[in-house]
Order: C-alpha cells, then sequence, then structure tokens
C-alpha cells in the first residue's frame, strides 16, 4: 500500500461501556482494524466523582462510558496494550489529575518510561460550567487543578496534552461559530493565564505549545472549515500579541475533532451517514486548518449506544477518505479563494468582538454566567428556525415520508448495556475495598486533602492515592470538603424572551388553564441523575416561561427525592423529566414511587431523552403521561400537551 504525501491524521474511535474488561476487549479489536488511537469515554459516575455504588450513581454506571472506580479498574481497561507504545485521549474534566494518576501508575506497573507516554486529558472545565455539566468544585479552584495537571506534565511526562480546550459542547449547546471561537480561544487564555507564573519566563512557550483543542464540525461544512481557518489565525495572534511567543513552532494549533451529533436524526437515521461524512471535510479538506486526530459519531447515536460495527463504519469513513482518495497529496486547496477569505475575516471579527467583552467581564472565569446565557438563546434561535421551516432538516421538517431503515432490524439498531453490569461493578468495588490496605489508604487521603488545602500540585499526592487504592469517590470527596460543590448557572431567566412571535394561541391556552386552575400553570423541569446534557431541559423552560407557564428549572443533578420535594414546596401541576444518558427506566420508576408515596400520583409526568420505544412502553406502563425524543423537534405541540394534562376532563376524554 502507498503512503499519501501527508502522514494521515490520527484515526479515533470513542468507545468504552458497560466494564473496563469488556472496553479492553473493544479497544483491541478497534487497534487491530486499524485504528491508530484510544479515546476513552468514561461512564458519568466516574467523570462526576462517585463511586459506582454512590446514591447518584444508580442507573448510570456503564451507560455512557466506561466505570473507572480504582486502580484495578483502569489496570483492566489497559490489559495487554502498552501505553508507552499509545496515543491515549480521555475525555475527563473535573476528574482529569486523578484519572491521569491512574493511568500514570498503571504505565509504571507495565514498566513504562513516564516521559514517552503520549496523549490527552481535556481537563476543561469551563466548558463544563457552559454545556456538558460534569464539574464538581467552583470555577476558580478548579482553574487551579487545570494548571496543576499542565505543570506536571511540564515537568514529568512532556509528550502528554495536558489540557484540550474542548469547543465540541459549545456548538452542541447551540454556540455559533463566533461564540465557539471566541468562548473557547477566552477558556485557553484563562489556562494561560493560569499557568504563567508556574514556570520560568523562557520555558513559558514550550508550555503553551502543549495546549491542544478540541472541536466540533457542523454540517455548513464551507462556515465550519472557514472556522478552522480562523482559529489557527486567531491562536497564532493570541500567542505572539498576549504572551509574546516567537517561535512559529509553539503557536500552532493543534486539535483534534470529533464531528456533530447535534445535527443526528432520530428520524431516517440512516442519513446520518452522509451528514458525518461532509462534516468530516470540514476539518481535513483544508491542509492548513487539518484536524490532528479525528473521531466520528455513528450513524445511531440518536438512538442509542453505537455497537462496534457501527463504530467501524464511521472509521472506515476515515481510512477511505485517507487512503483512496488524492486528498493527502496536495497543498492547502483553499489558499487565496477569495470567498473563503472573506469569510474567515468575517469570523475573525466577530469572535475579537466577543472576546473583547468577555475581557471586559474578566475573562472566562467571570463570563461563565453571560456565556451560558448567550448559549440558551442561540439554541432557542436555532430550534425556532428550524420548527418555522427557515432551516431544512431533511427527513425532519422537510421530506419525512421515507422507508422504514432496514440498519434497524434485529437488535433495533443500537447496543443495550446489560443491567447486571451495574451490581457486577459494585460487587467488583466493594471487594476492592476489603482487599486494599486501609492505612495505607487513609495515609494517601490525608496527604491528598492537605496538598488541595495548602494550594500544592495534587498530582503527586493523586499519583500516591492511586497506588494506595484509594477510589475515584473518595479522591472527588477530598477536593469536595476543600473547595466547596458548585451549581452552575442554568442560562434560562425568569423572564419572558423577545422570541415570543407566533405563542398567542398557546399563551391564551396556558391563561385560560391558570384561570381554570385558580393560579398559574405550574411547571418543574427536573434532570434526575448524573446527565449534564441540559440543552433540552433549558430550551423547553425557556419556551414554557415564554408562554406564560410558572416554570421551576434549577439545573443538573437532582436526586429523585429533591424533585419530588420541590414538586410539593411548589405544588406542580405537571413535573417534567429531563434524561438523555440511558439512565431513564431506574430514575424514572423511583420518581414515580415517590410521586405516590407523597400523594402526588395524580400530578403528570412527562419524560424527554434518548428512549427506545420498548423504554418508552415501559415507561407509560409506570403512569409517565407522555414521553418524548429527539423527534419530537417541535416544542409547540409538547407545551400543548402540558397545557393538555392540566386538565383532567381532557385527559379523561383521551
Amino acid at each position: 500500500m502507498s503512503e499519501p504525501k501527508d502522514r494521515p491524521w490520527l484515526i479515533r474511535t470513542y468507545a468504552g461501556h458497560s466494564t473496563a474488561s469488556a472496553s479492553n476487549a473493544l479497544y483491541r479489536a478497534n487497534l487491530a482494524r486499524g485504528q491508530t488511537g484510544l479515546s476513552v469515554a468514561f461512564d458519568l459516575p466516574t467523570q462526576t466523582g462517585y463511586d459506582s455504588d454512590h446514591v447518584l450513581s444508580q442507573g448510570e454506571v456503564g451507560k455512557v462510558g466506561v466505570p473507572v472506580s480504582h486502580l484495578g479498574d483502569m489496570r483492566a481497561l489497559f490489559d495487554q496494550i502498552p501505553l508507552d507504545q499509545m496515543n491515549t485521549s480521555m475525555t475527563i474534566n473535573a476528574t482529569a489529575p486523578w484519572l491521569l494518576a491512574l493511568y500514570i501508575a498503571v504505565a509504571e506497573e507495565q514498566g513504562a518510561d513516564i516521559t514517552k507516554l503520549s496523549g490527552t486529558v481535556q481537563n476543561d472545565l469551563i466548558k463544563e460550567y457552559l454545556s456538558r455539566g460534569t464539574y464538581i468544585c467552583p470555577p476558580k479552584p478548579s482553574l487551579r487543578m487545570i494548571g496543576d495537571v499542565a505543570e506536571y506534565c511540564y515537568k514529568h511526562v512532556p509528550k502528554w496534552n495536558p489540557m484540550n480546550v474542548c469547543s465540541y459542547h459549545l456548538q452542541e449547546a447551540g454556540a455559533t461559530p463566533e461564540q465557539e471561537l471566541a468562548f473557547a480561544l477566552a477558556t485557553a487564555v484563562a489556562v494561560l493565564d493560569e499557568l504563567k507564573p508556574r514556570v520560568p519566563e523562557e520555558d513559558f512557550p514550550i508550555l503553551a505549545g502543549r495546549i491542544s483543542f478540541f472541536v466540533n464540525a457542523g454540517i455548513r461544512f464551507v462556515t465550519e472549515m472557514c472556522k478552522m481557518r480562523a482559529f489557527v489565525d486567531l491562536w497564532d495572534e493570541i500567542l505572539q500579541e498576549r504572551y509574546g511567543v516567537e517561535d512559529p513552532k509553539f503557536r500552532r494549533f493543534r486539535y483534534g475533532v470529533q464531528v456533530n451529533s447535534l445535527g443526528l436524526t432520530e428520524q431516517q437515521p440512516e442519513n446520518n451517514v452522509y451528514r458525518i461524512l461532509i462534516e468530516m471535510l470540514a476539518v481535513t479538506l483544508s491542509k492548513k486548518a487539518r484536524a490532528r486526530a479525528v473521531q466520528l459519531p455513528a450513524w445511531n447515536e440518536a438512538l442509542g449506544l453505537p455497537r462496534p460495527w457501527d463504530q467501524q463504519w464511521s472509521m472506515r469513513m476515515q481510512q477511505i477518505l485517507a487512503y483512496e482518495t488524492d486528498l493527502l497529496e496536495f497543498d492547502d486547496l483553499f489558499d487565496g479563494n477569495p470567498a473563503v477569505d472573506a469569510k474567515v475575516e468575517a469570523l475573525k471579527e466577530g469572535a475579537r468582538h466577543e472576546l473583547s467583552n468577555l475581557d471586559s467581564m474578566g475573562g472566562a472565569i467571570g463570563a461563565i454566567g453571560y456565556m451560558k446565557s448567550r448559549l440558551v438563546d442561540s439554541n432557542a434561535a436555532r430550534l425556532n428556525r428550524i420548527e418555522a421551516g427557515e432551516t431544512v432538516v431533511v427527513g425532519v421538517n422537510k421530506w419525512s415520508e421515507g422507508e422504514p431503515s432496514p440498519l434497524m432490524t434485529g437488535d433495533g439498531g443500537i447496543m443495550v448495556v446489560d443491567a447486571a453490569v451495574e451490581a457486577d461493578q459494585i460487587a467488583r468495588l466493594e471487594t476492592w475495598r476489603e482487599e486494599r490496605d486501609e492505612a495505607a489508604v487513609k495515609v494517601a487521603l490525608a496527604e491528598l486533602r492537605a496538598a488541595a488545602a495548602e494550594g500544592r500540585n495534587v498530582m503527586p499526592a493523586s499519583i500516591k492515592a492511586a497506588k494506595a487504592g484509594v477510589t475515584t469517590g473518595e479522591w472527588a470527596a477530598q477536593m469536595r470538603n476543600v473547595h466547596g460543590e458548585y451549581r452552575g448557572p442554568t442560562g434560562v431567566s425568569d423572564n419572558p424572551s423577545n422570541m415570543t412571535e407566533g405563542l398567542d394561541e398557546l399563551r391564551d391556552a396556558v391563561n385560560a388553564a391558570s384561570d381554570r386552575l385558580g393560579r398559574r400553570l405550574s411547571f418543574l423541569i427536573g434532570k434526575p441523575g448524573l446527565d449534564g446534557h441540559s440543552n433540552g431541559a433549558e430550551q423547553i423552560a425557556v419556551r414554557a416561561r415564554d408562554c406564560g407557564m410558572d416554570i421551576r428549572y434549577e439545573g443538573i443533578r437532582m436526586t429523585p427525592e429533591e424533585i419530588v420535594t420541590t414538586a410539593i414546596e411548589e405544588e406542580s401541576h405537571v413535573v417534567g423529566l429531563s434524561i438523555l444518558s440511558g439512565s431513564h427506566i431506574p430514575l424514572v420508576e423511583e420518581l414515580m414511587t415517590r410521586m405516590h408515596a407523597a400523594g402526588l400520583g395524580d400530578v403528570p409526568v412527562v419524560v424527554g431523552g434518548i428512549i427506545p420505544e420498548e423504554d418508552a412502553r415501559r415507561l407509560r406502563q409506570m403512569g409517565v403521561a407522555r414521553v418524548y425524543t429527539p423527534k419530537d423537534f417541535e416544542l409547540n405541540t409538547i407545551m400543548r400537551d402540558v397545557i393538555t394534562l392540566t386538565d383532567p376532563k381532557a385527559v379523561a376524554a383521551e
């Protein structure tokens, strides 16, 4: 096989599920099929610093990634995979110091030279406050921990990328290209400002050169390609002008990418294959702005967890572009193109304006609330355009009639995690605790807590704790004890927006229902469990507010008990739950049990999320009044349902 002129990007598949052993088998199979780097997905308890047996972990273990509760799990995850020969990306943020500590401990067990390890931890807490929601501590100590990882890697693991500024989830939350550019670059600036005092001035350019980015590419692929060229120029500009980095080598914009999952549709899901291919072109066609690593979603991610075959299909898409086409034989195809140059300049100008706004607020940390509200507004505008038909989504709001997909036959087109996985993981965790040296664990935890409290770098103490047998929940508990916990802004204000055009009929219906009820229709929106994907809940809250309902939305990570307590306090007329992590069955079951026990059995409950039809039937059997999935994109229809559910006569007639 002849090699292309340019070396291909790293070909990755974002993977991890069920157990460390099952994920290890998947990794080794993917590597044998031609994958050239690992990209590890962790489950939500691991991401948010809880052990698998914590009350908040119920239903979440192994669902969206692999559970890693201790060194034994990390050991099993990379069994027979030589880490000194691997480039590993770990999508982990709040617990990044801990997961990297576990990784280093396993590498040392393998006899690896730690200075040779290469890979990335995402380690971007700021975007967690804005879009993904797996943060633990407040912004300032979190920023310090990002700095701890970067400083440690600079000294001990020099080939490792210690921080991956993640604009991916910003676009998933509705960011415009200008917002994506500005919010991501402001995050990088906050991190560099944190790092500058930590190293000798002459070494700072080297450290700046290790900062990488993780970017999204949407369906408007010309704009997205121009956005990547704008990223390259703006990053170069910031490093040279703000930080005085003179060597162009250290000013390179180095990024990996996963293309857009936001635009993948449940309707006619086979169309997603074309979307993924087109989106990949945005980050590969322009040599000047080509990704260093690419991972693609699978066609069925709007339906549930992809199977190994689905991931293989996405990997083959990359291999065909890299090895069968002549793309890598040419220099940049877009240099000197006037349309491209004009678009790039317009994006840069818009991003600079937004960066100036953020700078006036004290930078990314000071502007978290502002950025969150801007994202909620941008996402609302995006959904309005789709509902109005101004933005065409094939198979959704145009050409929606089609043949049934043969890809959906048999197992339903997705992989289902065995419910026994959680119990098995908890049993292994209990065994681990029983067999470890408790005295050593106590000493390690005390040292870890002292390091955090005294402002020392937490990495050395974290590595010692990993080797002593400390668990993920115990590590995070020390951070919570020292720094406290944090509840990020929801971005949903109490005041109606100016986007109420076309809502007059619904507002009249809400007023009529409120008159009948004797007070304003009260709609409680809750996110139980650890799922931090809050976009859907936010948009339901915004639309319900604009329709005139009295809404209560307190953000992510609520227990079923807390939601029921709030429903009692608010005397809610309808309770809506949003769950996208696949944990809907156990969480809804617990909530319904608590609702009945509290005398709220007559309060209708509606549920939204990525929910297979078989699960939707089970939810309805539990008494759930309505189940919504991504295909239910018309928010006004959901609003009509909520209004109807408050009228007992209307419900009885259905």
